[in-house]
Order: C-alpha cells, then structure tokens, then sequence
C-alpha cells in the first residue's frame, strides 16, 4: 500500500501536471471503484484543479466550487500519467479503473489483481472532506510531547499503533517496520511499556525515516512520473521490510519475518529484541518444536 512517502511523490509531480488544468472528461471502467453517487462523477467535469494535498494516505484533487475527488489507493491502486504527446500509449489488460483526462494528459487509476479495493469518492464541500478524514495525527510535525501522550495512551503494540490511521497519518506496514528497526524497538512491545527514552528515540526515527524516504523518492524520479511497479512496499534499500532472511545491515544477523493475514512483517531479533526470535503462527505450525527461538 502506498505510504506517506509515495504518496508525496504523488502529490508532488501531479501538482505540476493538474493545478491550474480543467478536467476534460472522466471515465470510470470499473463501477466499483466509484463510492459516492451525489455529486456524479461527470460533475467534475470543465472544473479547475485549485489543489493537491494528501489525507493520510488518501490523494485528494481539490477543484474549482468547492468540489473534490478523493483517492484511496488500498494495496494495489497506482497513478499513471500519460501525456498528451504520447499518442497511441494504452494500458494493458483491465488494469485501469478510471481515467481523468485534461488537455495536458490523462491521469489513470490502475489497480492490479483481482481484488478490487481502490476507491474514488466524489464530494462538494469541506464539511463533506472532514468525513473522510480518519483523524491521525500529522506524522512528521508531531512534537515529542504530544507523541508521548498518545504512545503512553493506549494500549497496544507498538506496530498496531504507528499503522493506526485514527492515531498516525500516513504510516503503513513497510515504513513501520523500517521505523521500528531504526529505533531498536520491538513489533510487540506494548506501547505503555517503553520509556521515555525509548519514546524519544521512537519520534526521532519516525520523522527520519519518513522525511528522508519522501526526499529520497522525489530526488529519484525527479520530474519523471513512476510506473506502476516503481511504486512499491519492497524496496532494495530497505533495512528490514521485504527483506526476510538477508543479513540485517547493522548487526548482519538475518532479518526475521510474522506473516498475518496478507502482510509480512519484518525485523531483526538481534537488534530490536534481544535476539528472540517473535512467535509466528505459520512458522510455529511448520516446524513445531524445530522452530529456532533465538538468532
């Protein structure tokens, strides 16, 4: 799933494309992306684009009269920009979901696999945006007190927290495993267990690494607009995320993995947990009493 990271390259290169464009046309391939009925899709249609922002991990196109698109990208939705002089460009197969089109280009929703979970809401109105707000803090702006107060307010894994988009703003499984690493905390340490020293190292991190993966990915595309594959939870520099097995960069022991439902988490045990290794039910039913409790 895109992250706040990718979701600010996003924002940034379509920015130069869309503000100040009218939208052309829209066209909708797939009914089931389309989450709202009033206003119609077609009620954007020759309406500006005043602005881009993101609302965690949600794109929001803000057009002339008050009128936004919103896009929620789940686990596999991407952008795609086609410009206007790429005549005769076409996406393959049923991976579009939706095309805006303006006299610069087209701006494609894809969404690969059969699990359609992309959502496009149509909405007039700030109080109409306020809904969809889920309410997570701003991640990169939060000051150590007031990221202590909510760490030491609740009462759950460290992991469940920082994914939390009632909490956190724009945090995801790949970038939480990447923060964790980075502060030495375990997955499953409860949040009212770490200490105040452990909590500022936490907020240092998170702020590191989301600020310095959003400079990251911006420097490497530059102007140019990603394909779908570039946008990705599995990156080749990444410390731990998608990395299960391969020697973890600080201490070199491999980095372990907790498989649940469609994700993966990863860590290292040596660094973050003492070198326990975390229970992992389906490695548990594999090997049993063979299963390694220690790196």
């Amino acid at each position: 799933m895109p992250e706040l990271p990718d979701v600010e390259l996003y924002l940034s290169l379509l920015r130069k494309r869309l503000i100040g464009q009218k939208l052309q046309s829209i066209k909708i391939f797939n009914p089931f992306v389309l989450r709202s009925v009033t206003p119609a899709a077609k009620d954007l249609e020759q309406r500006e684009v005043l602005e881009l922002h993101r609302l965690g991990k949600r794109v929001v196109v803000g057009f002339s009269d008050g009128f936004y698109l919103v896009v929620h990208l789940m686990i596999a939705g991407r952008f795609r920009w086609i410009e206007k002089s790429a005549v005769g460009t076409k996406l393959g197969g049923k991976i579009a979901v939706a095309a805006l089109g303006f006299e610069n280009g087209t701006l494609y929703l894809t969404e690969a696999g059969s699990k359609k979970r992309a959502s496009i809401t149509v909405i007039q109105g700030e109080n109409a945006l306020a809904v969809l707000d889920p309410g997570g803090v701003d991640v990169l702006t939060i000051s150590l007190d007031s990221f202590s107060r909510i760490v030491k307010g609740q009462n759950h894994s460290i992991k469940d927290l920082l994914t939390d988009p009632h909490v956190f703003s724009g945090i995801g499984n790949a970038y939480s495993d990447e923060i964790l690493h980075a502060a030495k905390i375990s997955l499953h340490r409860r949040s009212p267990s770490l200490t105040d020293d452990e909590i500022a190292q936490l907020h240092r991190a998170m702020i590191r690494i989301l600020k310095e993966w959003t400079a990251k990915l911006q420097a490497e595309f530059a102007d140019r607009f990603p394909g779908a594959g570039d946008v990705t939870a599995f990156r080749p520099d990444f410390a731990v995320h998608g990395k299960f097995g391969k020697p973890c960069p600080v201490c070199g022991k491999p980095v372990q993995r907790i498989v649940y439902a469609e994700n993966e988490a990863n860590y290292c045990a040596e660094c973050q947990n003492g070198g326990r290794i975390l229970a992992d039910r389906a490695m548990s039913r594999l090997l049993k009493d063979d299963r390694p409790k220690r790196v």
